[in-house]
């Protein structure tokens, strides 16, 4: 982003995974998550799409997605890196 900050906002950020049981990819992304995420203090939490109608319309296609602080992060696969890179973004 070109001529833009982000400001990281007070306090810990909000890691989310939406995903469904028997995924092989949300159970990689969640050991991603959880590493991440008791490195940088922040909190992580799981949505299943299986669960919220909403949720699987506008996600299906893409689980594992990724949302920090609401925002996409990230679908299919999480880089570690990348995500330690944007929790501790100031």
């Amino acid at each position: 982003m070109f001529g833009r900050t982000k400001k990281r906002a007070a306090g810990p950020r909000t890691v989310t995974l939406i995903g469904k049981p028997g995924c092989h990819l949300c159970d990689d992304a969640r050991a991603v998550i959880e590493r991440v995420c008791a490195e940088t203090g922040d909190v992580w939490e799981e949505k299943d799409i299986t669960r919220d109608e909403e949720l699987h319309r506008a996600y299906w296609e893409q689980i594992p997605v990724v949302l920090v602080d609401g925002e996409q992060h990230t679908f299919w696969r999480v880089d570690e890196a990348r995500l330690r890179r944007e929790l501790l973004a100031g």
